[in-house]
């Protein structure tokens, strides 16, 4: 016998279990973000938030406060807004560029030094590498020229674990600085002593014009001095040593950083950082 059951056998067949409300997206707030209030329908770009509050701004420049949470749409669909959410620390550098190690005291000064030529050269360095230095434990020393370096280096009596790096003004072929820098690399002590330079006539020119509001560093006749004869292509006082001083520290507080310098200075100074160092 057939049974004629006319409403079926599952009335509830082919309807699946009822969901909940879909989860709304969480939006973290950001300048410029456009959303439309559903309370109001305003319509704006976030310009301001503060204390779990944000100001909308229309296209008309007219602007609304609002609380932080539900209630908003962006393209059409409903987001909750939530606080933005924390940047990712960056590790902090230092004026070489390198990662400044930060709540560390300077290093006992290593046996090793680095010899520039001038005050201003030892300035310079301090003012971009001198955290670097700090923690290495290198010492810079200034040594009023080169013209006696062979002398200086015998009385410093460089050897294993007590290396001299020297940094020189207008390294290039044929000068007087060229000379003495292959005599001391011809010396006994040759494996524990760098010299290397840089093409400037002085580490002036290793700023970068631009910094000065220069397209090039004035060119200097011959049989003028030269920070004299820059001084006064400058317009800068110059017939007093405290003129040229004045001038220098100008210069040296245009820089910041490495950036401010020529990369023909900043990679022989790292150069020179890695060989006491090594």
């Amino acid at each position: 016998m057939v049974s004629d059951d006319r409403y079926g056998s599952d009335v509830l067949a082919g309807f699946s279990k009822q969901r909940g409300p879909a989860p709304i997206l969480e939006l973290p707030i950001e300048r410029g973000l456009v959303l439309e209030e559903t309370g109001t329908g305003f319509v704006g770009a976030i310009v301001a938030y503060a204390n779990g509050m944000i100001e909308l701004e229309d296209r008309a420049g007219a602007i609304r406060t609002f609380t932080l949470g539900a209630g908003y749409l962006v393209d059409g669909s409903p987001v909750k807004l939530v606080r933005p959410l924390p940047k990712a620390s960056t590790p902090m550098r230092s004026a070489s560029g390198s990662v400044a190690v930060e709540g560390q005291r300077a290093r006992v000064a290593l046996p090793s030094r680095i010899f520039v030529e001038g005050r201003h050269d030892a300035e310079l360095v301090e003012k971009v590498w001198g955290h670097d230095l700090r923690v290495e434990g290198v010492v810079v020393e200034y040594l009023a020229g080169v013209d006696d370096l062979e002398s200086i280096l015998r009385d410093f009596a460089p050897g294993p674990g007590r290396k001299v790096g020297v940094l020189v003004d207008h390294l290039v072929a044929g000068s007087k600085e060229s000379r003495i820098a292959d005599a001391v690399h011809r010396g006994t002590s040759r494996e524990h002593v760098l010299v290397v330079g840089h093409p400037f006539i002085d580490v002036w020119q290793a700023v970068k014009p631009a910094r000065l509001g220069m397209t090039a560093w004035p060119v200097i006749p011959r049989g003028t001095e030269w920070k004299h004869g820059i001084c006064e292509a400058m317009g800068w006082p110059h017939d007093e040593q405290a003129d040229i001083a004045r001038a220098w520290q100008h210069i040296l507080s245009r820089v910041d950083s490495y950036t401010d310098l020529e990369p023909q200075l900043l990679g022989r100074v790292e150069q020179l950082i890695d060989f006491v160092t090594a």
